[in-house]
C-alpha cells in the first residue's frame, strides 16, 4: 500500500459553522482524547530513540529539533525550555525553524520547500557523530526536514522524527521514525491540533527522560534549575528545606550563599564513604 496522509483526509465532523460553541468544545475535546493513545503506540520507539541519545550526550553530544511551521515552533519551544529547567547550556538542545527566528510569528513564504536551508544550517553548529537530529513534521514531507535528515545520515549522525503519517518520506531518511497516528485533524488539515498536541507530548518526553538520565533531576526535584524569579528561587528554597529538613530562613541562606539547589545541598551534607 503505497504513502497514505492521513493529516489531509476530511475531518470525522461536519457543519462545523452550524454547531454550537458547547458542540465544538465537546467534539474537539472528544478529538484529544485520542491523542495520548496515539503517542502510547509510539512509546517502544520514543525509548530506542532515547536510549541511543543519552550516551551521545553523556559524550558531549548535542540534540537538534528541526522543522517548519506550528512543528519547528513547537521544537525550538522545547528546546528553550531546557536550559531553565535543567540547569544546562543552551547549545545542548537547539531548535531550528524553517524561516529563522522570523517565523517564529509570521510564515515564511516557501521556507518548508528550502532542500538546502536546513542542513546548512546544522553545518553552521559544526554537527559531529555525537549529535542528534529529530525532524518534527505532521505531514511526514517537508522537504526542508526530509532533506536535513538524509544529509545528517550521509554523515553517520543519529536521525529521528515525528510525524502523524505512517511510512512517509520524512520516516524513511530517518533512523527511528515516533509516528503518532492521531487520525484526521477536527478542522480538515489543520495539524497544529491533534498532530501538535501529539508532537509537544514526544518532544516532553524526549527532553526530560533525557535529562533525567543525564543526572540533571534528583528525586522529582529539578536541583539544576536556573533561579531566574522569585517563583522559582521559593520553589529552590523548598527543595533545600526538603532534602536537609532545615527551615525555610536556613534553606534561603544556603542557596544565597552557594546559588544553586544543587550545590546547597551537596555542600551542606557530609561526604558519604
Amino acid at each position: 500500500m503505497g504513502f497514505r496522509k492521513i493529516t489531509e483526509e476530511s475531518s470525522l465532523y461536519h457543519d462545523l459553522e452550524k454547531k454550537t460553541v458547547r458542540e465544538l468544545l465537546e467534539c474537539i475535546n472528544e478529538e484529544d482524547r485520542k491523542v495520548a493513545h496515539a503517542v502510547r503506540e509510539a512509546i517502544p520507539r520514543i525509548e530506542e530513540l532515547v536510549e541511543r541519545i543519552v550516551p551521545r550526550m553523556r559524550r558531549g553530544g548535542r540534540l537538534f529539533y528541526i522543522g517548519a511551521g506550528t512543528s519547528g515552533r513547537l521544537g525550538v519551544l522545547d528546546a528553550s525550555e531546557v536550559p531553565p529547567t535543567f540547569g544546562v547550556p543552551p547549545s545542548r538542545v537547539t531548535g531550528l525553524i524553517a524561516g529563522g527566528d522570523k517565523a517564529l510569528r509570521s510564515p515564511v513564504e516557501k521556507a518548508e520547500d528550502d532542500v538546502r536551508s536546513g542542513w546548512e544550517e546544522l553545518a553552521e553548529h559544526k554537527i559531529n557523530g555525537n549529535d542528534t537530529v529529530i525532524g518534527i513534521a505532521a505531514s511526514g514531507t517537508t522537504p526542508y526536514v526530509t532533506a536535513a535528515l538524509r544529509a545528517a545520515r550521509e554523515y553517520g549522525i543519529l536521525t529521528g522524527c515525528i510525524t502523524s503519517n505512517p511510512g512517509s518520506p520524512m520516516a524513511a531518511e530517518s533512523d527511528i521514525a515516533i509516528e503518532t497516528v492521531v487520525g484526521p485533524e477536527f478542522v480538515t488539515g489543520s495539524s497544529r491540533m491533534k498532530s501538535g498536541t501529539a508532537q509537544k507530548m514526544v518532544l516532553n518526553m524526549i527532553s526530560t527522560s533525557v535529562m533525567i538520565k543525564l543526572g540533571r533531576i534528583e528525586g522529582n526535584k529539578m536541583i539544576h534549575m536556573q533561579l531566574s524569579n522569585k517563583k522559582l528561587a521559593d520553589r529552590g528554597v523548598r527543595m533545600i528545606m526538603d532534602k536537609l529538613s532545615i527551615d525555610y530562613e536556613q534553606a534561603e541562606s544556603l542557596l544565597q550563599l552557594h546559588g544553586s539547589v544543587k550545590k546547597a545541598i551537596d555542600r551542606a551534607q557530609p561526604p558519604t564513604r
